[in-house]
Order: structure tokens, then C-alpha cells, then sequence
């Protein structure tokens, strides 16, 4: 019997342990990080991004937020493409969380002007009512150090030239944040490959209806769209609304696919109900009775 020879007992369980030790932790980072993983357009971080990214750290925003979509279709439709081990070749350490109590960053970068992160880190509940996030507008108050931010590039061997770290000065906390934040997602064309297809016919489906019948919509505008255009169409980050001249059909496909380039998301979790409500508030609400 086993248990009447201890020593023999102790190696055969040593040995089984450095087996499954071996397989499970050794080779995987033997396999991963190869130049068969690296994915061309993924670069390292700039001082800036970079030292947004300790920050990120130190605040414990990993605690809250995760920086990997997972291969599953619930994920892939929220956030994007699924994320791949060579996106990750530059992060030192990884940050890919497993709890989301904020939505996850991984296709952050680029969905959003700067101007919406700076105000969201400033107070998030002036961008998502609901957000539980503190506000960080204290980052503002505090300025970088450029000589640390360089021996922190030396350490990571990323590269850097001296204009790089010369533009660091008077650059803020809360700067290196936004940046960090810009850069998530940002080197791989995930966006394009992502590109929801509008099909079938863009014909209004509310086309004529009255003021007090889009009047319960105005809820809708103000929880996706206020933040940027103003509670009543004013233009805050993104322009003002009342006057536009988009035909129904393009102002759907723009709030239903986003606009890349521009900085606005896409809608299309709505659905194309939600989306019609929105492009007639945003066109012909403004033009009823009281309003």
C-alpha cells in the first residue's frame, strides 16, 4: 500500500505536481508572445500612454474594468472582436481582470473623443447617470515627471526620443489617462472588420407621428445621447441636433453604426425600433407644440 511507503508517496505526488505544473503554467508562456502571435500594427505605449497606464494601475481601475473580450457572442456583440495574445505583447503585466463591475476597456480606444473622457474621468455621472465610478478630477491638479516617466521606458525597454519626453512637460495625470484610454483597442482594425450591416428596407416607420407620441422618447435621447449633444440638443461634445438636414435614412444609419472617425459609437444594441425613435426625436421633436 501507498500510505506504508511516505517517501516514495512524496515523489510520485512531487513529481505529479511539476507535471501538471509544467503543462499548465511553463508552456503556456513558452507558447504565447512568439512572433507568430504578434499582430502587425500593435506597438508599444508612448511615455504618455504609458505612464496613463501605471496610473490605471495605481487607482486600481483593473479592479473594475477588464481588458479582454472573451470568444463568446454575448461579448463580441457588445465589445468587438474577440482579443487575441498578440494585442497584448507590450503589457507588462497584463491587465485582463475577470471582474466587471465597469464595462470592459479592450475596444475603448477611439470610441469616444477626448473630450468625453476627460469629462467622464471628471465626473462619470455627468456621462452615465448610473456609473458607481469616483471621480478622478483631482488627476488634473497633478503634473507628470518626465525624468521618472523616461527611466520607466528604460526599465520596459520601449522605445523613446528625447522630443517625446520633452513634450511631457506641463502635461497632467489626468492627460496620460485619456491617452492610455485612447490607446486601448486602437492598433488593431477591429472597428472596420466589426462594421454592422444595415439590411433591408430604411423606410421611417414612425414618419408623420405626433409630438405627444414621440414625448416618451425623450428618455431614450437622454440616456444615449444627451452627454454628447446636450440635454436639449444644444451640442456639448458632439454638435447640435436641431436644425440638422440628414435624411431619415442617413441619420438612422450614423446613430445605428456609429461614426469611426468621429469618435461616436455605435447604437446598434437598440435595435432598429430604438434607433428609428431616436432619429425622429432628434429630427422632428424640437418642432412640435412646447418645445
Amino acid at each position: 500500500m501507498w500510505e506504508k511507503k511516505p517517501v516514495l508517496l512524496i515523489v510520485l505526488a512531487t513529481g505529479v505536481i511539476l507535471i501538471g505544473t509544467i503543462i499548465t503554467m511553463v508552456l503556456p508562456f513558452a507558447w504565447v508572445n512568439t512572433e507568430a502571435d504578434r499582430i502587425e500594427g500593435v506597438k508599444p505605449y508612448s511615455a504618455l500612454q504609458q505612464e496613463g497606464r501605471d496610473i490605471y494601475i495605481r487607482e486600481g481601475c483593473n479592479n473594475c474594468h477588464t481588458q479582454t473580450v472573451r470568444p463568446l457572442v454575448s461579448d463580441v456583440l457588445r465589445y468587438g472582436d474577440y482579443s487575441k495574445s498578440g494585442e497584448f505583447v507590450y503589457d507588462r503585466p497584463f491587465l485582463w481582470g475577470s471582474k466587471r463591475t465597469g464595462p470592459d476597456l479592450a475596444r475603448l480606444g477611439g470610441k469616444y473623443p477626448d473630450a468625453w473622457h476627460y469629462q467622464h474621468m471628471e465626473s462619470p455621472r455627468a456621462m452615465v447617470p448610473k456609473s458607481n465610478m469616483p471621480d478622478y478630477g483631482w488627476l488634473s491638479a497633478n503634473q507628470l515627471d518626465p525624468q521618472v516617466i523616461q527611466h520607466k521606458m528604460e526599465t520596459l525597454g520601449f522605445p523613446f526620443t528625447a522630443e517625446e519626453i520633452n513634450a511631457l512637460k506641463g502635461k497632467t495625470e489626468m492627460d496620460a489617462m485619456v491617452a492610455y484610454m485612447q490607446k486601448l483597442g486602437s492598433d488593431i482594425p477591429w472597428r472596420q472588420n466589426a462594421k454592422t450591416e444595415i439590411v433591408g428596407d430604411l423606410t421611417n416607420p414612425y414618419a408623420g407621428v405626433g409630438h405627444a407620441t414621440m414625448e416618451p422618447w425623450e428618455e431614450l435621447y437622454q440616456q444615449n445621447c444627451a452627454a454628447c449633444h446636450g440635454e436639449h440638443m444644444e451640442g456639448v461634445i458632439g454638435p447640435e441636433l436641431i436644425g440638422g438636414d440628414y435624411d431619415d435614412e442617413v441619420l438612422f444609419e450614423i446613430i445605428y453604426t456609429g461614426i469611426a472617425d468621429g469618435g461616436m459609437p455605435s447604437f446598434s444594441n437598440l435595435g432598429t425600433d430604438k434607433v428609428w425613435k431616436l432619429v425622429n426625436f432628434v429630427k422632428y421633436y424640437h418642432l412640435g407644440e412646447g418645445h
